[in-house]
């Protein structure tokens, strides 16, 4: 069993995004799945990293045909336990290779840029989610950001110091991650990189949580309406480029 296994047999993903902060990201991510799908008729979805099926299994309530692809086999048991039409398989999202090439009009890759430590590995499955998509389809693509783990692991819970001696941050305050740390953080620059490398078109870059995760605590106090109103300034606010870098995740809107 890999590190990540491990890691996620423990982890309560299926909860992470019911949680008052978690909900804010599956929210915006939803609204603009939802404004691509109506692009396409009939749309096919790909969910690769499908987690334990928060994405893919609302989508199919919703009547649309999901297919799903996990690596982690826990995480795979409770999204088939949810006896959902999701079509779920166990795979990696650098070789799709059970599926043909222009298959999919929308293709979700929320988990696995999470978990690539290298550029090279990050683009393999870039360039596998864009094999599989229709030309003229749509990727969206999440990652965690740089600024979030320095802000939050680095000085929030005072390992800063210690980072820097172990040779973890860079000079310029980028996170050096290797497996066993099991995320890696990037920053736009990061991700203009991947796209140019895949040769693929931006939509939209958008964050997808905004402050919600550095302010747990405080979302949890609030009341209802309180709460409506954050959701409601985060929608408007999450295409501003000054505050997509600072988010815990990104999401990357790219066209085939």
């Amino acid at each position: 069993m890999t590190e990540l296994e491990k890691y996620y047999n423990k982890f309560n993903e299926d909860k992470r995004l019911t949680r008052r902060h978690g909900y804010v990201e599956f929210v915006t991510s939803m609204k603009y799945i939802h404004k691509y799908l109506e692009e396409f008729e009939k749309p096919k979805i790909l969910d690769i990293g499908a987690g334990t099926g928060r994405y893919s299994v609302a989508l199919a309530e919703e009547g649309y045909d999901v297919t799903a692809v996990e690596l982690v086999k826990y995480n795979l048991g409770i999204l088939k336990k949810k006896n959902s039409t999701v079509k779920a398989f166990q795979g990696n999202a650098t070789n799709l290779s059970r599926f043909e090439a222009e298959t999919f009009d929308v293709t979700l890759l929320f988990g696995p840029m999470y978990h690539l430590f290298t550029y090279e590995d990050k683009l393999k499955a870039l360039n596998e989610a864009k094999r599989v998509t229709k030309t003229g389809g749509i990727i969206l693509v999440a990652y965690v950001m740089n600024e979030y783990s320095i802000l939050t692991y680095g000085f929030k819970q005072n390992n800063i110091k210690n980072c820097i001696e172990c040779g973890k941050i860079s000079k310029d305050f980028h996170t050096i991650s290797e497996r066993e740390d099991l995320y890696d953080y990037v920053r736009i620059e990061d991700i203009d990189k991947l796209i140019e490398g895949a040769d693929l078109k931006r939509e939209k870059i958008i964050s997808a949580d905004g402050p919600a995760d550095y302010i747990r605590q405080i979302l949890n106090a609030m009341d209802e309406e309180t709460y409506k109103l954050f959701i409601e300034y985060h929608l408007s606010t999450c295409e501003r480029y000054e505050l997509i870098g600072a988010a815990a995740h990104t999401v990357d809107i790219l066209r085939k």
